[in-house]
């Protein structure tokens, strides 16, 4: 809770308990005092629908206050069903915003700080296939985030500038009030824009990040905001048509596509064999969409090559070493992030975060090191059972294409399964809903526990495959996280 919103559910507590128990004279004015913080509440942190049971119970304190004033004479009396009222109000104010807070990220443990600008790009040689319009061009949404010199009291940018936007688009997606995250509005990163770049004049190694399905570019802050801190340039792609909502900055919205259609526009060859998919009228090639998506990956390699010779924005111009690149990807990212490597030979490293592999590149074999970072069958099945979802078939298809890529790996692989992390415990995602566990949307591992896992060894994988001197090497990780169940294998 925030500090304001605490002061308020002390306030309140106070209030209720002069209700129960005689309290001393100075202590019968509180509830004019607490509709006084809720003003400066308002004010100062904004509303939000968690803690319309306090305005509720602030109203209500206040007119029961009124009342007594108005007939001192007669002696203080509140009905049964009055304090019980407000009694299930004050803990709705307690429970409601420590379900749903207005969250915040730790700060990285890097030596850097961290800055931000976005970009927008078309590329004019492609056709925007999540248009109607057969002339639409593909264009993305781009968010850097690069190493900074510390600034402690320098503002911090939001963690969603389009929530407004996005998580009206996501929460009906996925069949939630369109209300859910509207406090995201007010939760704030590590990240200062347009920061001036870390003093010096190093290159940055660069890594592309790639958002899963109905997500958002920003859904692993914890993750991006760790290897920025440490020394890399990280680009994530708001890729439209598979994102919940992209906000262009000329105003132009792109929706992201259902859940359900979007699996039989991609429905990787792994999985199973469905009739050939139409978008807009237009019959997609039976391969996947897959390939469509890892040309954004391509696109965007070659405008951060740009921004490396001239930077629009002044910030970046001569800082990044394109020559050192990476990639990684959650669930649809990772997916498209092994593509792209499959295609691309000036990516170096892949990193694959939950996600099964298409066949094309279990075939072929990557010839970069490449990472995953997933989970064994049993705790997928846990997942099945608390949550839904994960159809046996998705489960032997993400196991056996996982097993095989590594092993048909032409580079250096590293298999490493997380028992008791859930699908979403590689993102943001528990961070939104701290009680996620009890409702089976984050997995029995500690949601920091699992976040600290994923931050050491997606620094050390990157830090040992494109930096010379790595800080710590991924095979020196195990004492650490015994949890882990480690693999590694060289070409």
């Amino acid at each position: 809770m925030r500090l304001i919103e605490t002061l308020l559910l002390f306030v309140n507590s106070l209030v209720v308990c002069g209700m129960l128990v005689p309290l001393p004279k100075a202590l019968r004015q509180l509830a004019p005092a607490a509709l006084l913080v809720l003003v400066v509440q308002l004010a100062a942190e904004g509303p939000r629908w968690q803690l319309v049971p306090a305005y509720g119970l602030t109203g209500g304190g206040f007119l029961v206050w009124l009342r007594r004033i108005s007939r001192p004479s007669r002696p203080p009396h509140t009905p049964a069903w009055a304090i019980g009222l407000s009694v299930l109000g004050l803990a709705a104010i307690g429970l409601l915003p420590l379900a749903f807070p207005v969250f915040h990220f730790p700060p990285p443990g890097g030596p850097y700080g961290i800055g931000t600008v976005t970009y927008h790009w078309v590329d004019e040689q492609r056709q925007e296939l999540f248009s109607p319009d057969p002339r639409a061009r593909r264009e993305l949404l781009v968010q850097v985030w690069y190493p900074a010199a510390p600034s402690p009291s320098a503002p911090r940018t939001p963690y969603l500038p389009d929530a407004a936007v996005v998580m009206p688009a996501l929460a009906r997606l996925h069949h939630l009030p369109a209300f859910v995250f509207a406090h995201f509005r007010y939760v704030r990163t590590n990240a200062v824009a347009a920061a001036p770049v870390a003093a010096g004049a190093a290159r940055f190694p660069v890594l592309l990040f790639l958002e899963g399905v109905t997500g958002f570019r920003q859904m692993n802050t914890f993750q991006v905001e760790e290897l920025v801190s440490h020394g890399y340039v990280v680009a994530a792609l708001d890729q439209p048509g598979t994102a919940a909502a992209v906000v262009f900055p000329n105003g132009h919205r792109a929706a992201g596509l259902p859940v359900a259609q979007l699996r039989a526009l991609i429905r990787p060859s792994h999985v199973r064999s469905v009739p050939r998919a139409r978008l807009f009228g237009r019959a997609l090639a039976d391969t996947s969409l897959v390939p469509y998506l890892a040309q954004d990956v391509r696109f965007v390699l070659r405008r951060l090559a740009g921004l490396h010779q001239a930077d629009p924005h002044g910030l970046l111009t001569g800082r990044l070493d394109v020559q050192r690149a990476g990639v990684f990807g959650i669930s649809l990212g990772g997916i498209v992030a092994a593509e792209a490597c499959r295609v691309e030979p000036r990516l170096r490293a892949c990193l694959v975060l939950d996600a099964p592999v298409p066949t094309a590149v279990v075939r072929a074999g990557l010839r970069q090191p490449t990472l995953w970072l997933t989970r064994d069958a049993a705790t997928m099945r846990l997942e099945r059972r608390r949550a839904g979802g994960w159809s046996e078939e998705d489960i032997q298809s993400q196991q056996t294409s996982v097993r095989a890529a590594y092993r048909h790996l032409k580079g250096a692989g590293y298999l490493v399964r997380l028992p008791g992390m859930f699908h979403s415990n590689f993102t943001d995602l528990p961070r939104w809903f701290p009680f996620g566990s009890w409702l089976g949307l984050t997995g029995p591992l500690n949601a920091d526990r699992g976040h600290a896992i994923v931050n050491a060894y997606s620094v050390a994988f990157f830090d040992q495959h494109l930096k010379t001197h790595p800080a710590a090497r991924l095979d020196s990780l195990a004492a650490a996280y015994p949890e882990v169940l480690f693999e590694s294998r060289r070409p």
